[in-house]
């Protein structure tokens, strides 16, 4: 492998793999084809990859990404960050990214955080994990 090959660092997500709904988020965000590579932690089965020195407890409640150049954004900030990698989806992250829209979109994250666990538990009634 040739060391002068500048290859841009992969912008790492890191979610709840344990939470029915994030793996269905994630699963439809990794069909969708970025401009940058993406590395996708879950934190719930591993933290090998884990150097954003923060808890398990704190990665695994709420959303967080690691940029390009190691900056750490969490809950809405993070979202807007992935939106804006996809270009199918970079509208939606410039509309994140107006005056006031992160405030405001924290607020309503902040606010799913709370009814979360109710719709973990209607999604485990519905999607139930297949038994081996």
């Amino acid at each position: 492998m040739n060391s002068s090959v500048n290859v841009p660092a992969p912008v790492s997500v890191f979610f709840d793999g344990s939470c029915p709904l994030c793996q269905r988020e994630v699963r439809m965000y990794q069909k969708i084809p970025s401009s940058v590579p993406i590395q996708w932690v879950d934190v719930s089965s591993n933290l090998q990859d884990n150097t954003t020195g923060r808890s398990c407890s704190e990665l695994m409640s709420r959303f967080h990404v690691r940029t390009a150049d190691g900056t750490v954004l969490s809950g809405a900030r993070a979202f807007v960050a992935l939106w804006l990698l996809f270009p199918s989806w970079r509208w939606l992250g410039r509309i994140g990214s107006l005056p006031l829209m992160p405030t405001i979109l924290e607020v309503a994250y902040r606010g799913f955080l709370l009814i979360r666990p109710g719709i973990q538990w209607i999604f485990r009634k519905i999607y139930p994990d297949p038994k081996p």
